[in-house]
């Protein structure tokens, strides 16, 4: 645990002393602030649900840019081998990577609260269905952070690390949709599947132990892949 710790705090100072934090930062808050004009201000809405929906689809283009180095970099500055010789666990290190970046989410995630609560004077109200929106929007930005995760354990490029995640997320994206087109089997399946009917649930105010126990076995899973990836590579 001190040792996953250590991990922990090393990328967080990593991940503020480079450009990265600043450029998801921006590109979070700025999206956010422009879904949110379009569907509360300029629609005259109280609702912020609407635009949290909104959110879960830019988080298929930002998620990327937050994961590509957090690996990646290390291949690429030739440090991964200091790791993989390193008496830490690789389990350590991988999930300390990926709560590091997953508190830079959630840092931006509770500033984004900002939004609904100036709704308040607009008579908007703090509901279980908002807040349910929240919770699934985290639980759904940690699945999509996971996947990033495992793609930049993959290359040593930061850029392949960033379109191999943001391909991912939009076949899952892409295959939730289609499970709305499709009938039949096919469509159980892939609503079964699909974490984007998950997140949807819960964005309307349903809370459902069995989505959060999904959830969190996709992190878990492709938190193991990562290891296995980096693993083979020891061993090789």
């Amino acid at each position: 645990m001190t040792n996953m710790f250590t991990v922990y705090l090393k990328e967080i100072k990593s991940y503020y002393s480079s450009p990265v934090a600043c450029i998801f930062s921006v590109l979070f808050l700025l999206v956010s602030a422009i879904l949110f004009c379009i569907n509360n201000l300029f629609m005259e809405s109280s609702n912020f649900n609407n635009t949290l929906a909104s959110m879960g689809v830019v988080l298929i283009f930002i998620i990327p840019v937050l994961t590509m180095r957090i690996l990646s970099e290390e291949r690429k500055n030739g440090t991964e081998a200091l790791l993989l010789t390193s008496p830490i666990s690789l389990a350590s290190i991988v999930v300390g990577k990926y709560l590091a970046a997953l508190t830079v989410f959630l840092i931006f995630t509770i500033i984004s609260f900002i939004f609904p609560l100036s709704l308040l004077a607009f008579g908007g109200k703090i509901t279980a269905q908002l807040l349910g929106g929240y919770a699934g929007f985290i639980f759904l930005g940690a699945a999509y952070i996971s996947i990033g995760v495992f793609a930049s354990s993959l290359t040593k490029n930061q850029i392949i690390s960033a379109c191999l995640s943001f391909v991912i997320l939009l076949i899952i994206w892409i295959s939730s949709s289609f499970a709305n087109v499709v009938g039949g089997g096919v469509s159980r399946i892939l609503k079964w599947l699909s974490l984007i009917s998950r997140y949807e649930s819960f964005n309307l105010g349903l809370f459902k132990i069995e989505h959060l126990v999904y959830y969190l076995s996709f992190i878990i899973l492709f938190i193991t892949l990562t290891v296995m990836v980096i693993e083979k590579r020891r061993w090789s």
